[in-house]
């Protein structure tokens, strides 16, 4: 190699090092069969704990003691064994720093260094430090496992309470009528008696409602795979409507519906679909506004992934700026209908269970329209 030459490879060499030495991520070089220290830069200095200065022209074993016993010499031994770079994700190391041990994660390459001759005379390390990120998320994982047996207690207290609270209330009603059959009759004609027998049978049938409202959110918390099988959507929607029928004709609805042939045949639960639909069918008749005749529009179709049911209506609507009260347990927005506000809240959790979704749109005056994604 000419003078030249030789100095435009150390030219080079200089400048790579000065490159190395502002890399935003930590740098070394070690050579020889020691794992020689031939160049730490800033930020791999900031990760070891040390200055440049403790560790240069050292060794990595006598540089970084603790890491002796960590497997890094074996990884390091196996690259310029066999000549193939080495890549670490997420490798816990406990490091010396400020007299404490602490554990950091890397994300690292190990990359055999060559000489002219093409043999291995080292290796180049690069690292990033994501300690903060592992033990962040590490931290979300423990307060989501936390959540979650936090909320399978709740799901279990609210199953017992809502059996345990059925022989309760069943009582306090047998003994009113136990009541009523011992009263005479001229007691019982009273306008006054038979108003607060009227307020007690109320709140005891709004009781009943609740639990059994309980009960319903209990099993969807409670959701299992087991009965899930191709259904016919529109063998259901059918069901529904026969169900529903009293309610239409009452409120003088007309219900369209208009299922594509292909998005008809869904895998899902059919006692669970059954709910969905009647759910939102029997929403859009009881929201009905009372200057117009109700209009329903039940449609299906296939999009990719998925099969999208929708009902419309041209009903109260409702204001989107509360749409988060919409699918809360208990929440009603029209409060001068009767209702628990349990329904849309059953429904998205059975949707969600399922991997789906439900979506709302609205305009208060004009009607609604929820849009349901199940997963093909």
């Amino acid at each position: 190699m000419g003078v030249q030459a030789r100095e435009e490879l150390i030219r080079q060499q200089e400048y790579l090092k000065e490159v190395f030495q502002q890399a935003p991520v930590g740098i070394a070089i070690v050579r020889g069969p020691h794992y020689i220290l031939d160049l730490a830069n800033p930020e791999v200095c900031q990760i070891w704990g040390r200055n440049p200065e403790d560790v240069l022209g050292k060794p990595v074993v006598e540089a970084l003691p603790e890491i002796a016993d960590q497997g890094i010499i074996q990884l390091l031994d196996n690259v310029v064994d066999t000549g193939e770079p080495f890549i670490a994700h997420e490798l816990p190391l406990l490091l010396e720093r400020n007299g404490n041990r602490e554990k950091v994660y890397l994300n690292f390459l190990y990359h055999p260094l060559r000489n002219s001759q093409g043999g291995i005379s080292g290796v180049i390390a690069v690292a990033i430090d994501i300690s903060q990120q592992v033990k962040f998320r590490q931290s979300v994982e423990a307060l989501n496992e936390e959540l979650m047996v936090t909320n399978t207690d709740l799901d279990n207290f609210v199953y017992a309470a809502s059996h345990d609270l059925r022989a309760p209330i069943s009582n306090i009603e047998g003994l009113m009528l136990a009541l009523v059959d011992e009263m005479p009759v001229e007691v019982l004609e009273s306008e006054t008696v038979k108003h607060v027998l009227d307020l007690i049978q109320g709140s005891v049938n709004r009781f009943k409602r609740t639990v059994t409202d309980l009960s319903n959110v209990a099993k969807v918390q409670r959701h299992t795979d087991k009965d899930m099988s191709n259904i016919d959507l529109a063998g259901i929607v059918a069901e529904v409507l026969l169900d529903l029928e009293p309610l239409i004709i009452a409120a003088d609805a007309q219900v369209v519906t208009d299922l594509a042939p292909d998005a008809v045949i869904v895998h899902f639960s059919a006692k669970n679909m059954k709910s969905i639909v009647y759910n939102l069918l029997s929403n859009a008749l009881k929201y009905s506004a009372p200057e117009r005749r109700p209009h329903i529009i039940v449609t299906a179709k296939r999009a990719p992934g998925y099969v999208l049911l929708s009902v419309k209506d041209n009903g109260l609507g409702m204001d989107m700026a509360e749409e988060y009260k919409m699918f809360s347990m208990f929440k009603r927005l029209h409060d001068h209908m009767e209702g628990s506000g349990v329904g849309l809240y059953i429904v998205k959790r059975i949707v969600e269970n399922a991997g789906g979704s439900i979506e709302v749109g609205s305009e208060v005056g004009v009607g609604s329209t929820f849009i349901v994604s199940f997963k093909c």
